[in-house]
């Protein structure tokens, strides 16, 4: 009984300590100097607090793990919910939490636009997955954002990405399965009729896309379809594998 009532007391004294001042995540986290604070972070904290630096931010923008901002504004005295179990933060480069803009760039208001960015930069024909992307909050969208991650998990990088960049659907493309120089396999399968022979590839290419192959006997250049790493086809089975991979390359695009 003794224990129980030395425990319920502690428990009495420790509630305030874990009671903070509610506050909420900015619609558009961004810092000025390289230095994310608490007040660049959040709205309703002032005073001191607010210079509080939760982390540097090394270049265009830093990605922060939202649980431990979490924990770090509970010790500074602050209550964030998280109630939409944002997993990370994206912090760019741009206007202090005052508003004033940092020198040689624009100072647009503060937008609420929800819009999928890329959680680290990924490099040319790196292959996008699903914890490369995280949605956050930024002044504005591009014409071609996606709505969906769906849309691009998959799909390869067609250049450097930047970390913290909004995503487009121009940024990516299908993945290539065969590059320019390659010698693949050229298969033609029809009313149970199986042909191959072996070409050489002009020109890279995804799967449904149609390249230029050269025959290395025959050295004549025919035209065929890529069907998967290393081979393509010709004929019947290369028309319908163009006419299905087709509409859902241009949709992703």
């Amino acid at each position: 009984m003794k224990a129980l009532l030395i425990a319920a007391s502690a428990l009495a004294f420790a509630a305030p300590a874990f009671a903070g001042t509610p506050v909420s995540l900015r619609m558009d986290t961004t810092d000025a100097d390289g230095r994310v604070t608490l007040g660049d972070l959040f709205d309703g904290v002032s005073g001191a607090a607010a210079n509080l630096v939760v982390a540097p931010r090394m270049g265009p923008s830093a990605v922060l793990d939202a649980g431990q901002v979490q924990v770090f504004a509970r010790r500074a005295g602050f209550d964030w919910d998280n109630r939409q179990g944002i997993r990370r933060i994206i912090v760019r480069e741009g206007a202090d939490n005052s508003g004033s803009a940092r020198a040689g760039l624009a100072g647009p208001s503060r937008g609420n636009v929800e819009v999928l960015a890329y959680a680290r930069s990924l490099s040319a024909g790196e292959i996008v997955q699903p914890e490369d992307l995280v949605w956050t909050k930024m002044a504005g969208a591009p014409a071609d954002a996606p709505r969906d991650s769906d849309a691009i998990i998959g799909l390869a990088a067609k250049r450097p990405l930047r970390e913290g960049a909004a995503v487009s659907a121009r940024d990516v493309a299908a993945p290539q399965v065969i590059k320019t120089g390659d010698l693949i396999t050229i298969t033609y399968e029809d009313s149970g009729i199986s042909l191959s022979l072996q070409g050489k590839a002009m020109a890279a290419a995804s799967t449904g896309d149609v390249l230029a192959v050269q025959n290395t006997v025959s050295k004549k250049i025919i035209q065929a379809v890529a069907t998967g790493p290393g081979a393509a086809a010709v004929g019947p089975r290369a028309q319908t594998l163009q006419a299905r991979s087709q509409p859902v390359r241009f949709a992703a695009r």
